[in-house]
């Protein structure tokens, strides 16, 4: 079994500098497992969030069974494990592999896919970004060149409705609508619901693919394989760089993705985007409550299930999505099932306390955090903003656009926004900081 310690960090580059990375990166999976002070920590990929019932009982009983009976959801949608023994490795792997959500160890840790949680539940957005998603797994799981591709490398597959555009993805594919000749004569992605392989086109949408300041249109049913081969491009820059570079904002001057090329080389037809090139759909992501008629949208309290949270979520319910909000959609759960679900301590309403707010493992589990940050999250209100805890400068987890930062400088001291400000003073600074205006910011 492979530990990843924590490597030294390589020097910052001087302005216009490339950075060169002489290592791949340390980012903890289902297979590498990483040393925490709380024990060992396992990060699972989970393409679109998605498990099926079968699955969360598996990994409820795993968290109870080898690690500390919780679930971290992460910012990226996928899920966390820790608490983990040092000898549990093997075990881990078999059960996980057992409950298909570890369908290729080579490729375990590049399967970072985001997507719409809410895609083709309540009626916004274009396009089967699910379906997409599932396509896309399959092929990274297919190319046995795609595993070069760093943990950090990140797919991000929004609807049209811009929930999960401004992630920050390495690749990001949005459904547009309407025919254009991109589209015409190709229907879209379907897959096996068993195997994950792709079998057939279904949907309607085209899609804009937006890589290192490109943007093409293309086919809806080419989204899938445009993914992959702009994943390739990125490979083949990196390469040819030779910085070591693991994501595509980090690629030097001079060396670009041969983007138009990639996708021929695919026999995929594009269309480049006319300057300037259109902004990224930006929306916030759904309220607490119902998803629809059928779906549900909740929230982990500070981005943790318990295994009881997370076998009640999936009881009953088609599959579960987890978010880059820390929460899950329950589909196929109707509205009715709300006030049990806040029985079990999930956020289930917008007017609860806890909505936005989220926190870094802090202490006791990670020994570079310089205070118990969950427990001072506790503190906060609901209302305004997102907020974030850090336990040191590092900020694991921070939500992505605008949010209040609240990072320790000890025991009992705080920056909010980069004004200190004692830990007794907290509930009243961070409650200012959420409610101002986001052009003060």
């Amino acid at each position: 079994m492979l530990a990843a310690m924590p490597p030294t960090p390589p020097p910052t580059p001087e302005p216009g500098e490339a950075r060169v990375r002489d290592r791949g990166d340390a980012c903890p999976g289902a297979l590498r497992l990483h040393p925490a002070d709380d024990g060992r920590l396992a990060r699972l990929r989970l393409p679109a969030g998605r498990l099926t019932a079968h699955q969360a009982e598996v990994l409820a009983r795993v968290a109870e069974s080898l690690g500390d009976g919780r679930i971290s959801v992460t910012s990226r949608g996928n899920a966390e494990l820790r608490g983990l023994g040092e000898g549990c490795g093997a075990e881990l792997a078999e059960l996980l592999a057992g409950a298909g959500l570890l369908p290729s160890p080579t490729h375990e840790r590049v399967r970072n896919i985001v997507a719409s949680p809410a895609a083709g539940l309540d009626g916004l957005g274009h396009g089967a970004v699910q379906l997409w998603a599932r396509a896309l797994d399959a092929l990274l799981c297919a190319t046995p060149a795609a595993a070069a591709l760093s943990g950090r490398f990140l797919f991000v597959l929004d609807d049209g409705r811009g929930d999960v555009a401004g992630l920050g993805g390495d690749v990001t594919l949005i459904a547009v609508d309407g025919e254009t000749p991109a589209s015409a004569g190709h229907p879209a992605v379907a897959v096996d619901a068993e195997t994950s392989a792709v079998v057939h086109p279904a949907g309607a949408a085209d899609a804009l693919l937006h890589v290192g300041g490109q943007v093409l249109r293309i086919a809806g049913a080419d989204a899938p394989r445009a993914a992959l081969a702009a994943a390739d491009a990125f490979l083949e820059a990196a390469r040819t760089a030779g910085t070591g570079a693991w994501r595509v904002r980090e690629l030097p001057p001079g060396h670009p993705l041969d983007l138009v090329d990639a996708l021929a080389r695919a026999g995929i037809a594009a269309e480049p985007v006319p300057v300037p090139v259109p902004p990224l759909p930006a929306s916030p992501p759904p309220a607490p409550g119902p998803l629809g008629a059928h779906a549900l949208h909740v929230l982990a309290p500070l981005g943790r299930l318990t295994a009881a949270q997370l076998r009640a979520l999936a009881d009953g319910a088609d599959e579960l999505r987890l978010t880059p909000w820390r929460g899950a959609v329950v589909v196929g759960a109707r509205p009715g099932r709300l006030p049990e679900l806040e029985t079990y301590g999930l956020v289930t309403r917008p007017d609860l306390p806890s909505v936005g707010v989220s926190a870094c493992t802090g202490r006791p589990g990670c020994a570079k955090s310089l205070a118990d940050v969950r427990t001072d999250a506790g503190l906060v209100r609901h209302g305004g903003l997102p907020v974030h805890y850090s336990g040191c400068e590092r900020r694991c987890g921070h939500p992505h656009g605008t949010w209040v930062d609240v990072l320790a400088t000890g025991d009992d001291s705080y920056l909010v926004d980069g004004v200190p400000t004692p830990r007794t003073a907290l509930p009243e600074a961070v409650t200012t900081a959420r409610s101002l205006p986001t052009h003060t910011r």
